[in-house]
């Protein structure tokens, strides 16, 4: 009925849906299907419109969806904004007719990227929905955020902020579902989903809290929130190792690392490889009982590609040695977290059992020594967002000290606290609109704090439920908002150091259970996507909730352990401000 000519005969259908991937799948037909005046303001560009049939597509050893083969309509579209002289591209993969379900799905980004290109967009198609990215305006879905600023030294380009942190994912939304339900000619309710992790998980909190009644259902992994804190963060083992003028050898912290797993790894009653229960390690293992041990790693030469494709070829020699108290210190200090001078807290670091990467040290060939490596994961946030200077890093560290990165933190938190920190904790909108939540987070991530999920949780159940019990706060949050913390998993990703360990690879399916069918996920579903029980199915707790095992490791409980809770609880008093 909406075909227009797109293929002969098409008038005798009575909708998209009784339609072939190849009628429906063309320029002409895609552009007949534009919406009118979705939102005000919004320009869509019917000139710009693509449409391309893929048939037989498949992927396969994917941690956010399982191995699926399917077909889709791949569209490309833009559109601009009254008023202003731009240009946002989104990209829409749409199922075959005969397998939609009337689904939409949004996806985000990492780091600085807006999108994950279509790395995210076959976990919607294979589950029957239609499935987008934006590029925010950043002049193609490769470009990140840090392309385009500032727009010059001392220029914030804020409209590119205000694109990143929220906008551009609400315009994906609303102009992606109802060009999906003018596509397949539906008036039913169209579902709406959104799935990302780490940077992707912050743009689902932003249109969680901001949209509460675009969402049924979002799935939010180890969100890049408290934006302020979080980037500068990166920066802290640096100033550690500066501090104590210890520049410890990767493999040291590695072996730390190893011995910390090894140690902690049957405190959860199972012996696996897998640390489940980072907070019995925080309060039992001593990062001092590793001084002594011996570490060799052998040598390696690495090539980065950096910014401008520049390449840079590192080379890491054979590192022999035992563990130094210096070394064991170091870690202890960053594995408590960064205070400043007075000892008050300003941030919190990763569980014990994570990779020390942050902390990673580069080898100098001419003087035979390890020595600073700034991580650009903070350098660039300081240089680019808080000094506005177009510089990828930071240059030096000198004279930078634990208040120095908190006054950082203090800056980037007031800049840009209505649109990157995303820590708005009322949800009642959203729950009040009946839209459930599974956000979850690796137990060993060395990139994002798993704690900062803790503390938004935490955060959100307080301000939401402040006066009745915490258990019974707790279980009436458990209706629509959940929390998981995945047993050894890294960030977004399974985890290398720990391969046994289970990864909640079907999420959205569990979403849409609990969203159609209302099938609560009291335990989440996982599976052991590597190591000795690959391919078997597992379960995660949900918070506040404990994995313990018994009967020699074969029968999961997820138990209340008051203790352990107390482990996950901060405050940040180097701020006047609560932060949520």
């Amino acid at each position: 009925m909406r075909f227009l000519g797109t293929v002969a005969g098409a008038a005798a259908l009575s909708s998209a849906q009784a339609a072939s991937l190849k009628d429906v799948c063309t320029a002409s037909y895609a552009k007949s299907v534009l919406p009118t005046n979705v939102a005000q303001g919004i320009e869509l560009d019917s000139s710009s419109v693509t449409a391309n049939a893929v048939y037989n597509a498949s992927v396969s050893n994917e941690v956010f969806f399982p191995d699926a083969t399917f077909d889709y309509c791949n569209v490309t579209l833009a559109y601009s904004h009254s008023g202003r002289d731009d240009q946002i591209l989104l990209e829409l993969w749409l199922p075959s007719p005969d397998k939609f379900k009337n689904r939409w799905l949004s996806t985000g980004g990492g780091g600085f990227a807006i999108n994950s290109g279509s790395n995210s967009l076959p976990g919607g198609v294979m589950y029957g929905a239609a499935a987008g990215i934006t590029d925010g305006g950043f002049g193609g879905f490769s470009n990140q955020l840090d392309s385009v600023f500032p727009t010059a030294n001392g220029t914030a380009n804020l409209e590119a902020i205000y694109n990143f942190g929220y906008q551009s994912h609400h315009e994906l939304s609303v102009i992606g579902k109802a060009f999906t339900k003018n596509f397949f000619n539906v008036s039913d309710k169209l579902y709406a989903y959104y799935q990302g992790c780490s940077e992707g998980g912050r743009e689902g909190w932003s249109q969680v809290q901001r949209f509460p009644e675009e969402w049924d259902g979002a799935v939010i992994g180890a969100p890049a929130m408290r934006y302020g804190q979080q980037q500068v963060n990166h920066l802290y083992p640096d100033v550690v190792e500066q501090t104590m003028g210890y520049y410890p050898p990767p493999c040291e912290l590695q072996k730390i690392m190893n011995l910390t797993i090894a140690a902690c790894d049957s405190l959860d009653g199972k012996v696996d490889g897998v640390v489940s229960r980072t907070d019995l390690c925080k309060l039992h293992f001593n990062v001092n009982s590793t001084i002594g041990e011996h570490y060799h790693c052998d040598a390696s030469t690495s090539s980065t590609m950096l910014k401008k494709r520049v390449g840079m070829t590192n080379t890491t020699p054979e590192q022999n040695g035992t563990v130094t108290a210096k070394g064991a210190a170091a870690a202890a200090k960053m594995l408590d977290g960064l205070r400043d001078s007075e000892g008050r807290r300003g941030y919190i670091w990763y569980q014990p059992s994570s990779s020390f990467d942050d902390a990673e040290t580069q080898y100098n060939s001419d003087t035979d020594s390890w020595e600073l490596d700034i991580t650009s994961l903070g350098g660039e946030w300081v240089t680019r967002f808080l000094q506005l200077v177009e510089a990828d890093n930071l240059s030096t560290l000198n004279n930078v000290t634990y208040n120095t990165l908190i006054d950082w933190m203090t800056l980037g938190w007031t800049r840009y606290e209505d649109v990157l920190q995303t820590t708005w904790p009322d949800l009642t909108p959203f729950q009040q609109a009946g839209g459930k939540i599974i956000h979850f987070h690796g137990e060993s991530d060395p990139s994002i704090p798993t704690g900062s999920s803790v503390h938004y949780h935490e955060s959100v159940r307080n301000i939401m439920y402040p006066h009745i019990s915490y258990n019974a706060s707790t279980e009436a949050m458990a209706d629509w908002y959940r929390l998981y913390l995945v047993p050894g998993a890294a960030h977004c990703n399974t985890n290398d150091y720990q391969p046994n360990a289970p990864f909640p690879q079907t999420n959205l399916a569990v979403m849409i259970d609990w969203v159609e069918n209302g099938v609560n996920p009291h335990t989440l579903n996982a599976t052991h996507l590597a190591g000795a029980n690959k391919g078997a199915n597992a379960q995660i707790c949900a918070w506040p909730l404990r994995p313990l095992w018994s009967n020699n490791g074969t029968s999961l409980e997820c138990v209340y352990d008051q203790k352990s809770i107390d482990t996950w609880q901060y405050t940040f008093d180097a701020y006047k401000l609560p932060l949520y």
